[in-house]
């Protein structure tokens, strides 16, 4: 009984992503998907062989009842599994949306390591000129009100150019190689040049996708962030452009090797959905593996 339970939760065991609406919490997410995949893994009750019922037409009612089984019974024993463990990646705050990775069971151990690991995420931040609030998103309490009509897009991509030209000194600062080494040249080449240990936030990535004053959009790559760090960074750009602005939302794109093309919305955070998804991203992953070396001959 034991190894058919292991067998039956290891089709369930990996990583995959959801995408995480906003004003929800991380823990109302991660909590739901556990109680969806215990729902599906225990799966419904049945009567068990040892319980024989015959209706009406075929004699008296009869009730045969087989101990053994019967005490293997889910309505019995209870389910199978009573609690799993799903761990989540690199969180988002309660008003952001996005990908959130999520690990069950054995697939937490690649979860820590792709938390550990020194790659990239993508967001788009939506903001508006004209007013600055305590906690930089329309939320907040409004501080400030200004005039943007002198913003333009030529000196919003200005503005980027000149925050994404002082990260990438800050990224040369942290990734603790030898700037004239061939090491660093192909570490940036292959996008692998990052931070060593803990720095600050670092964004690789800066561009202006939308511009229609007072509202524009964002789309960013960065390292080590939080999303409080994003919304400030919008309200410096506001401030560099000698206005205000506020950031009134934050998505993210992209963590690691995991998309939003890739995310499961809240219907599908059923067992059959993450056991399917998982499989995909572990079929995807061995096809990317480099082939091995030949042997020598």
């Amino acid at each position: 009984m034991a190894i058919r339970a292991i067998r039956k939760f290891r089709w369930v065991e990996g990583l995959f992503c959801v995408y995480k609406p906003p004003g929800v919490h991380w823990k109302l997410v991660r909590d739901r998907i556990e109680t969806c995949i215990l729902e599906g893994v225990n799966g419904t009750p049945s009567l068990p062989p040892g319980v024989r019922l015959l209706g009406p037409g075929r004699g008296p009612t009869e009730l045969t009842l087989s101990a053994s089984s019967l005490a293997a019974h889910p309505l019995v024993r209870g389910p199978e599994f009573r609690r799993i463990k799903v761990g989540v990646g690199h969180r988002l705050d309660a008003s952001s949306s996005g990908v959130l990775v999520i690990g069950v069971g054995r697939g937490n151990k690649p979860l820590n390591d792709l938390y550990q690991m020194c790659c990239t995420r993508d967001y788009t931040l939506e903001g508006e000129f004209g007013f600055a609030t305590d906690n930089f998103s329309r939320t907040g309490r409004i501080v400030e009100r200004s005039t943007y009509d002198h913003v333009t897009r030529d000196k919003l991509e200005k503005v980027l150019a000149m925050l994404q030209q002082a990260n990438q000194k800050a990224l040369l600062i942290h990734s603790n190689v030898d700037m004239r080494s061939q090491e660093a040249y192909e570490m940036a080449v292959t996008g692998e040049l990052g931070p060593q240990g803990k720095s600050p936030p670092i964004l690789t990535g800066l561009r202006v996708t939308g511009f229609q004053p007072p509202f524009f959009t964002l789309e960013l790559q960065c390292l080590n962030e939080t999303q409080r760090y994003l919304r400030k960074v919008v309200h410096e750009i506001g401030l560099e452009l000698r206005s205000t602005a506020s950031c009134t939302a934050v998505r993210r794109t992209r963590d690691g090797p995991f998309t939003v093309d890739q995310a499961l919305t809240r219907g599908q955070w059923t067992a059959a959905q993450v056991a399917l998804t998982i499989q995909h991203y572990n079929n995807s992953k061995r096809q990317s593996r480099p082939l091995p070396a030949p042997a020598a001959l």
